[in-house]
């Protein structure tokens, strides 16, 4: 049974996350389903949300990495 972990930017999917959750399943389950031939009720995905100013890219947050653009 596949195991899909995403850990994702909680900003980036914070207009409707419930929505594009859903979405981001749906469409990386249809392609682990594609590839492998499991069974799409076989995949789980799980989502882990992480705030901006948690995620870091070398020394910087993310958060900051946005306000300086």
């Amino acid at each position: 049974m596949p195991f899909c972990n995403i850990r994702i930017v909680k900003e980036v999917i914070a207009a409707n996350p419930a929505a594009k959750k859903a979405a981001i399943a749906k469409a990386v389950s249809l392609a682990i389903q594609k590839e492998t031939g499991v069974g799409e009720k076989d995949i789980w995905v799980v989502f882990e949300e992480v705030a901006a100013r948690d995620w870091f890219v070398g020394p910087d947050s993310v958060e900051t990495l946005r306000n300086k653009t």
